[in-house]
């Protein structure tokens, strides 16, 4: 899978061959074949696995106190993630066409939305996080937020972090029960 994600990466879906995949992995293309039905499920299969492995990494880094605390660094430690990540980056990128959608259809960004949802919930009893919102429909859009963001990012790579800080300030911002003070620093996650 590494080699699949590697190749699929640097030379894109048309470019990479399974020959060239198996080769690499030292394997032959028949057994390649035995695992997946063909190179786009090879393809969608490299596509999930860099994913899940950039939103697992960027999730096991997600530690704090409160709602707040755990998750506004979840677009600096996915932007700081990407060079890790090759394919999922290519993918944001929009080099491969119509790839988008399977980013959005992986297991582990379901597990990500309903532990974001379960979060806000927690975080509304207790007051932290505004109760005026469904906190579904919430943990939707901030995860689609954060995708169009990364999606923007990759195509433009800007030269600092200042956007990333103020889309962090803006996602504290939403967050904030009326009335509940910013901790100073509270934003300064990149």
């Amino acid at each position: 899978m590494e080699v699949a994600i590697q190749r699929f990466a640097a030379e894109g879906f048309r470019r990479t061959s399974v020959s060239d995949i198996a080769r690499d992995a030292g394997i032959t293309p028949a057994t390649t074949y035995a695992y997946f039905a063909g190179k786009e499920a090879l393809f969608e299969a490299a596509v999930d696995a860099d994913a899940a492995a950039m939103i697992d990494g960027a999730r096991a880094q997600m530690k704090g106190a409160t709602v707040r605390d755990r998750w506004l660094p979840w677009l600096p430690l996915l932007v700081a993630a990407l060079g890790q990540h090759p394919l999922a980056a290519r993918i944001l990128a929009g080099e491969e066409r119509g790839s988008v959608r399977r980013l959005l259809d992986i297991p582990s960004l379901h597990a990500l939305r309903a532990e974001l949802a379960e979060d806000l919930r927690h975080g509304q009893q207790s007051g932290e996080v505004r109760d005026d919102v469904d906190p579904d429909a919430l943990a939707q859009g901030i995860e689609t937020f954060v995708l169009s963001v990364l999606m923007a990012y990759t195509q433009s790579r800007p030269p600092d972090g200042t956007r990333v800080i103020g889309i962090v300030t803006l996602l504290d911002a939403a967050l904030r029960a009326p009335g509940a003070q910013a901790e100073r620093g509270s934003t300064d996650q990149s």
